[in-house]
């Protein structure tokens, strides 16, 4: 698709900021939009925004939300709400029209429970981690191709967590992914403070172990930097596991490379649930999603899959 070719050919990638294991690439490119949108963390917290149930009886793969601001709101692929009967996580990016009410497509982060907490969700400042993340955006492309749908493979990121809980050895009662966030907070606060967005900034490309593991983008600096510690924290929850040596370290060629990989990659794209397109990205070990607005790229986001 054009829109996504444009950004993908003029993106400029800086030497990487390291945390730890995890290498930072900065992405910065000459063409930037305004962010005349909030997001769903502060639409929520302002009281802007509504995420309930569907129903009294509720339903685990969908939501409803509400948008109560003048403002459009965009809901970021990965994103965690807290509360009401389970935890859950965004699907796709969503760019909601104002005063707008959807029913979003969601999966469950908390296996364990399915019983009131509170009425209304919450945000959580975290995101699904990488790896649960580009397996989830695999299952979610398949979804829409072949039913028409917007669903993960809810098993499979059920075992994703249940995998990072007993990494950290973890005991949570409602096998719940913010139970592993919380666990290790300190880690992961060292990896973030470890790096920081520069002005302009748009994106990164993500790498650890001597490979690359992802990218994530925004049209507007301003989105970038207010998700940039949140999506740290989803790449350090994996990075923390990786055992290969330093000097395997990923190179600004590696980058070029997943990202000449992301431009071969085939593309589908379809109608949004709220305004623009969603564009699915399939190549040979790669899986990414966008949401596209005319010609803004809003978010894009792509991840190395293994295999099998």
């Amino acid at each position: 698709m054009q829109a996504i070719e444009s950004v993908l050919s003029s993106l400029e990638v800086r030497e990487p900021a390291l945390a730890g294991n995890l290498a930072v690439f900065p992405l910065f490119r000459p063409a930037q939009a305004p962010m005349d949108y909030l997001l769903l963390d502060e639409a929520l917290e302002s009281d802007l925004a509504h995420v309930t149930e569907v129903s009294q009886g509720g339903s685990v793969p969908e939501l409803a939300f509400e948008n109560a601001s003048p403002q459009r709101v965009l809901l970021v692929d990965g994103d965690e709400l807290v509360g009401a009967r389970q935890n859950r996580i965004v699907n796709i990016s969503i760019l909601v029209g104002a005063g707008q009410k959807l029913v979003i497509p969601v999966s469950c982060v908390e296996q364990g429970r399915w019983a009131y907490r509170s009425a209304k969700f919450s945000a959580a400042k975290r995101s699904l981690f990488a790896s649960a993340k580009a397996r989830k955006m695999a299952a979610v492309s398949r979804s829409m191709r072949d039913e028409g749908e917007r669903r993960s493979n809810q098993g499979e990121v059920w075992d994703d967590i249940q995998s990072k809980l007993s990494f950290s050895r973890v005991a949570s009662e409602t096998s719940a992914m913010g139970d592993a966030y919380e666990a290790i907070a300190p880690d992961l606060e060292a990896y973030e403070k470890s790096v920081s967005v520069t002005d302009g900034q748009l994106g990164a490309v993500f790498a650890s172990g001597g490979r690359v593991i992802g990218l994530e983008f925004f049209d507007s600096p301003a989105a970038f930097s207010r998700c940039f510690a949140k999506i740290v924290r989803a790449y350090a929850m994996d990075a923390r596991e990786e055992t290969a040596a330093v000097d395997k370290a990923a190179t600004l060629a590696d980058v070029r490379q997943f990202l000449d990989a992301m431009l071969r990659a085939a593309t589908e794209k379809y109608a949004a649930l709220g305004e623009g397109e969603d564009v699915r990205l399939e190549g040979e070990g790669l899986a990414g999603g966008a949401l596209v607005d005319g010609e803004r790229v809003v978010h894009l986001a792509a991840y190395r899959v293994e295999a099998g």
